[in-house]
């Protein structure tokens, strides 16, 4: 059930609001002067991180509704929402759950590679500008960004890459059926990639309402959101599209993992986190 107080279109429009405005972008002329340079070094990181707050104030209600319920359940390595299970706990699976995404994604990106993607065509994917969809995405990116970034900007990052892919990997397991030799075992770990992913999400969700105190949070998943490509591209076109979509959510699953970890980290006060 969706929550009536937020509109798809809304969000939508929201979303492309916020891409279009770059507050920092207009310091980079000044970043040449040496004066100046560490003054403005230091306001880029500040307004950095203030609009990743105007990002989460405008968003936030965008992410967290349109409901997905999360079922009560006693199966091993499943998220659920019962009061019966302990924050650590939960934050434990969550992380469980992102590792496996990743180490899978990793076997998959592998796999298509040395099956469909000769080693020059690796190398024109990075030199023709192919950009992963995430990219607009305000996510904490450098090292110095992810120290200074809250937990729940943390979880907020983690929510925003799960649900960003969930669109895109339904779309790759579709165009991956229609290659001639792509083996079985391609195309299941896509489609076990993409069902672990949503459960994911509702893992994240559940985390946020313990962790954060949000009261009875629900997941968001509209099948016609903002991904859109050609039905029929040509074979090449197809082959990296479908590389570059594997290849970035290598990445960004990575992300999510690494976000996840620091989170537990800080929640057992150590102070060295990184």
């Amino acid at each position: 059930m969706s929550d009536p107080g937020v509109d798809a279109n809304v969000c939508r429009r929201r979303v492309k609001e916020t891409l279009d405005v770059k507050p920092h972008v207009a310091l980079g002329v000044l970043v040449g002067r040496k004066p100046f340079a560490r003054i403005i070094n230091g306001i880029r990181l500040f307004l950095s991180l203030a609009w990743r707050a105007v990002w989460a104030a405008l968003l936030w209600p965008c992410l967290l509704t349109a409901a997905m319920p999360l079922d009560c359940t006693e199966e091993q390595g499943s998220l659920y929402r019962c009061p019966s299970i302990s924050q650590e706990k939960l934050l434990d699976r969550v992380i469980q759950h992102a590792e496996l995404i990743y180490r899978v994604s990793e076997e998959s990106c592998a796999m298509f590679e040395e099956m469909f993607v000769p080693f020059p065509l690796r190398l024109q994917r990075n030199q023709a500008g192919y950009s992963c969809i995430t990219k607009a995405l305000p996510i904490p990116s450098s090292k110095s960004e992810i120290q200074h970034i809250s937990d729940k900007w943390l979880l907020h990052s983690v929510l925003m890459l799960v649900q960003s892919w969930i669109e895109p990997l339904v779309y790759l397991q579709t165009t991956l059926d229609r290659y001639e030799n792509a083996p079985d075992m391609l195309l299941n770990k896509t489609k076990w990639v993409s069902d672990k992913l949503i459960s994911l999400e509702q893992g994240v969700v559940v985390l946020i309402r313990k962790m954060l105190d949000e009261g009875m949070l629900t997941t968001t998943y509209n099948e016609h959101g903002l991904f859109q490509y050609d039905a029929l591209p040509d074979m090449l076109e197809s082959v990296m599209r479908d590389y570059t979509l594997i290849s970035c959510f290598k990445k960004d699953a990575h992300k999510m993992e690494v976000f996840l970890k620091l989170l537990k980290c800080r929640q057992s006060d150590n102070y060295n986190c990184a």
